[in-house]
């Protein structure tokens, strides 16, 4: 039995985008037995799941019930299951806690969804580039662009389930300078976590007036530690390794514990990250679990002063491979006019 967005996403194949981008609980409910594959939501959204999807073409029976009764998605299913059923859930609250075991299933993506991945990426990349390629330094506001970003990923179906848009001072303080109104004068950074049938990819993008911006050489001290926790997610290592491997590349630049002044990313998939790890956290589940082919990830590293690197990758048999792009790595501030 799966009630969060993610889990409903990844055995449905994307078939619910939740009304309500904020909620936990989807508004669609997955009950698989040994002999049926039962979508359970209200009278409101059957008709449309069975309208804009093929649902008996993917194994699906569908259940509405009364939007105005409280726990009818529960007591339906109740009836599925009937008496005695044992249940495994996605939520302690309902049933034997399988959570942690969905999410490491469902990280490696099939080939389907690595292809819409990679697809979201590129428009996802689109998104943030174009808008930045629209910023007049002086005349531009942060709110501005971050409608832009949102009406590009719009138009092709995505959402934008995280948007920070933000430059000058607060950038060079804050590790999130959430748009507020400000003309943007000297810097910017579009950071976005983008969301379509399901699937996630996240990206960051940074623009400067002048090539000698404190940014650009803190961007350029950052990248080895973006280049080490990438060589540290591939087949054969584990994820604690790779956060380990991103504290000593903290470390060989000068700013060791740096990761623990802002989150620092992980495997990307259904939800904007499956799962965070910390170094040292060695008593969580994930810790000893493998990086597996197939698995997306994006790591986030930063550095106080505006420098942060965030893009996201798919794990292959050799390496990563770009599923949002840049076009010169090693030139990731784009500097403007």
């Amino acid at each position: 039995m799966l009630t969060r967005p993610g889990s409903v996403n990844w055995l449905g194949g994307g078939i619910s985008d939740p009304i309500d981008v904020t909620a936990s609980s989807d508004p669609v409910w997955v009950v698989l037995t040994s002999e049926r594959r039962v979508l359970i939501s209200t009278t409101i959204e059957v008709p449309r799941l069975v309208r804009d999807f093929d649902v008996e073409a993917l194994g699906f029976e569908t259940l509405g019930v009364a939007w105005y009764r409280a726990g009818a998605m529960a007591e339906a299913v109740r009836d599925v299951l009937g008496p005695g059923a044992r249940v495994l859930a996605d939520v302690p609250e309902l049933g034997q806690d399988v959570s942690e075991h969905i999410v490491l299933t469902r990280m490696a993506l099939s080939e389907v969804e690595r292809d819409e991945l990679r697809r979201l990426g590129r428009d996802t990349s689109d998104a943030l580039e174009q808008a930045l390629a629209s910023w007049e330094p002086g005349l531009s506001r942060d709110l501005d662009l971050a409608g832009e970003i949102a009406g590009a990923l719009a138009s092709h179906g995505a959402v934008p389930v995280c948007l920070i848009v933000g430059g000058d001072e607060r950038l060079r303080q804050l590790r999130h300078p959430l748009s507020v109104g400000d003309v943007l004068n000297e810097a910017v950074m579009a950071v976005v976590v983008a969301r379509r049938g399901g699937l996630h990819v996240a990206a960051t993008r940074l623009a400067v007036t002048r090539a000698s911006d404190p940014i650009v050489a803190l961007t350029q001290r950052l990248a080895s530690v973006d280049e080490a926790v990438r060589a540290a997610s591939r087949p054969g290592r584990t994820w604690g390794q790779a956060v380990e491997a991103l504290a000593e590349a903290y470390r060989a630049i000068g700013h060791e514990g740096a990761w623990s002044e802002h989150y620092q990313g992980g495997p990307i998939a259904f939800e904007q990250r499956e799962f965070e790890l910390a170094p040292g956290q060695h008593e969580s589940s994930f810790w000893a679990k493998p990086c597996e082919e197939g698995c997306a990830v994006a790591w986030n590293p930063s550095l106080t002063g505006g420098a942060k690197i965030e893009e996201t990758y798919l794990i292959g048999e050799f390496g990563l491979e770009p599923v949002t792009r840049v076009e010169n790595e090693y030139e990731r501030v784009k500097v403007v006019g």
